[in-house]
């Protein structure tokens, strides 16, 4: 939703709210007193409840930290408690000379009292967080669906057989031995690549290996188109069987080499995988390349983010930097 229309809704439903509240006292009447203590009532109950609202639910609720939740419920009692004592106690007995409460209350009854009243509307905002958070759920669903029937008829519109594609590969390849061994190894690298892109699995993932051994015939090709000036630095520690989303670290190598300089010795491409724990560590730099951009399409980084963002939610941070000479991207996942 945006900005104006929760602003509007939160108005509406606070009129009619207190409309409820004092259409009782315009109608039947009121002492000056009563209206006194219904104004510092509601008046507390409206923080109580942004507190709950936009702070305490945002932050603990869909987060499942229970122990943080309870004690952001706790805090807005307290809350809730000290404002009415400091405005019905204090400041309407110096003001007014008169306060809500007997001079003999205790303070556990006060406080007991105060957790009965401060209930309402700790229940209330959770209630209007969760419906707000239905309607924005189901709109990103709807418009998660969109995006997927457009990039299914995007691609049925492009697309070329790749099974047809990569038999013919094949057949090139054969042809090629006799001809030039640098051309038939070029071929089958190519034909590597497209055999692993036909490879699906149910859950679109596969071995973290499988993808390394990907992103070095993509390397490995572009070496025999650059070369001897193709200078890249790729390691990789710590691979093995880990599972992993498809095709999700070759964007930044081919941004790498896309927009980057390969021919330099004293600044190559430097590509660093490493696994530890559960936690990849993928690092891709290099120097900027200067001259004429190749304006073909690419992935692009906006749709790295989406596709991060759809497969590993909460479980991924990106971190790019660029001083003007070099660039570098970070990406780290929690396998």
């Amino acid at each position: 939703m945006k900005t104006i229309k929760i602003i509007s809704f939160h108005l509406l439903g606070w009129l009619l709210v207190l409309g409820y509240f004092y259409g009782g006292h315009l109608i039947d009447g009121t002492t000056f007193r009563q209206s006194a203590f219904s104004i510092s009532m509601n008046f507390i109950q409206v923080i109580e409840f942004y507190i709950c609202y936009a702070w305490v639910y945002p932050r603990f609720l869909k987060r499942n930290k229970l122990p943080q939740l309870i004690g952001g419920i706790l805090f807005t009692i307290a809350v809730f408690t000290s404002l009415r004592y400091l405005i019905e106690e204090i400041l309407y007995l110096k003001w007014f000379g008169f306060h809500n409460y007997d001079d003999g209350v205790t303070a556990w009854n006060y406080i007991s009292d105060n957790i009965y009243w401060s209930l309402a509307f700790i229940v209330v905002p959770a209630a209007v967080y969760g419906i707000e958070q239905s309607f924005k759920s189901e709109q990103a669903n709807r418009k998660l669906k969109e995006e997927v029937v457009k990039a299914e008829l995007s691609f049925l519109k492009s697309q070329i057989n790749p099974h047809f594609l990569y038999n013919t590969l094949n057949y090139v390849y054969s042809l090629a031995i006799p001809v030039s061994d640098q051309l038939a190894n070029a071929v089958l690298r190519l034909s590597d690549l497209m055999r692993y892109t036909l490879n699906d699995s149910p859950d679109g993932k596969v071995s973290l290996d499988k993808e390394v051994e990907y992103l070095e015939s993509y390397v490995a090709l572009f070496r025999m188109r650059f070369e001897p000036k193709f200078y890249v630095d790729f390691t990789a520690d710590g691979v093995g069987d880990q599972k992993i989303a498809s095709l999700i670290l070759i964007p930044f190598v081919e941004n790498a080499f896309k927009h980057g300089v390969v021919n330099d010795e004293t600044q190559p491409v430097r590509i660093r995988l490493k696994v530890q724990h559960k936690r990849l560590s993928f690092e891709v730099s290099n120097k900027i390349s200067h001259a004429q951009k190749d304006h073909s399409s690419g992935i692009g980084m906006v749709n790295i983010h989406r596709r991060l963002d759809l497969i590993y939610p909460e479980k991924h941070e990106l971190l790019i930097s660029n001083n003007g000479n070099t660039y570098k991207s970070t990406l780290i996942l929690n396998l």
